[in-house]
């Protein structure tokens, strides 16, 4: 099956007010099928929100595209006009954010934003869009929706407001849904009750997840597939049962080792050293390398190519669990 959503060595530029060239995202390829959930995984400033943002159409002034592709539903963006690149996002694309409260128009009611994405993408009249808007609202578990949909933003609760958005994002069907840090603010309890409902819609939808998160235990819930990112690159990508059985980058066993797991015994956990380097600081090889205990001269000097086997790959000189 093709790839419903795909990058190709993507590069983002960044450029600060000192007319400094930064790079947050470097040659960063994924892919996600239909009704498939990627899991993209790492600290923050890894470059997670960025990629989704250049997948979106929405990178900050200061930062553009410079190199490689996106690929969605089948038409390469940077072929199209932008007219229409902004269109086939328009309705293939939806994305929610980790502050819901924030993100939505503090002075237009729920309804009315729902509402207005149902008329932009499925192309509805306003009155069946307002109709729409509440049965969308009933659909993610909002209580007393009708209600709910003529109230503003403030006076719903952060879980409330995330339902609010999630049911933004799937006015129209959207083909690819992305969810960046979305149940980071949330208490275990709503957090739990909002991953249950994005994997009840994407069965229902069909549509396919991206799902960005540091939370190694929301991965091992939801996610097919995973991609690692450290420094603006990918160094791991694989199944979920593979990643958490046999990680190969020794960035990725650092993760799972600072994770409580149900399925291993062990003794005190153990966290990575270090930071994730400044972008203006990277270094000439492996930006790992400062932190990993496996490093040698060579991961100093050249940054690893990407080695695959079978359905999975990984950037590293000194991967683990590989013969040499």
């Amino acid at each position: 099956m093709a790839p419903i959503l795909q990058t190709e060595r993507l590069e983002i530029t960044l450029t600060t007010r000192d007319s400094v060239e930064l790079h947050p995202v470097r040659e960063v390829s994924l892919e996600v099928e239909a009704g498939e959930t990627l899991a993209l995984v790492g600290e923050s400033g890894c470059g997670k929100s960025m990629t989704c943002l250049a997948i979106a159409g929405l990178l900050p002034k200061r930062a553009r595209r410079t190199r490689g592709r996106i690929v969605l539903d089948g038409q390469i963006l940077g072929a199209l006009s932008p007219r229409d690149a902004f269109a086939l996002r328009r309705r293939a694309l939806a994305m929610v954010f980790q502050d819901a409260t924030n993100c939505l128009n503090p002075v237009k009611t729920i309804g009315w934003q729902i509402a207005e994405a149902a008329v932009l993408r499925a192309g509805l009249s306003m009155s069946a869009a307002r109709r729409e808007a509440v049965r969308l609202l009933e659909r993610v578990g909002m209580p007393s929706p009708a209600e709910r949909a003529r109230e503003f933003p403030f006076q719903l609760s952060g879980g409330m407001n995330q339902r609010a958005m999630i049911a933004l994002a799937i006015a129209g069907n959207p083909k690819v849904l992305i969810a960046d840090e979305a149940t980071t603010a949330l208490d275990v309890t709503m957090q739990a009750q909002i991953l249950d409902l994005l994997a009840d819609l994407q069965r229902e939808l069909g549509m396919a997840l991206v799902f960005v998160t540091h939370d190694l235990g929301i991965v091992a819930q939801i996610a097919d597939r995973v991609a690692v990112m450290y420094a603006g690159r990918v160094v791991e990508t694989a199944p979920v049962r593979d990643l958490f059985a046999a990680p190969r980058h020794p960035y990725t066993q650092g993760l799972l080792n600072s994770l409580t797991r149900h399925d291993r015994v062990r003794g005190r956990l153990t966290a990575i050293d270090g930071q994730v380097p400044a972008l203006g600081e990277l270094p000439t090889g492996c930006a790992f390398a400062p932190r990993c205990e496996r490093a040698s001269a060579r991961c100093d000097r050249a940054q690893p190519v990407v080695e695959t086997d079978r359905m999975r790959g990984w950037s590293c000189h000194h991967p683990v669990g590989v013969s040499a």
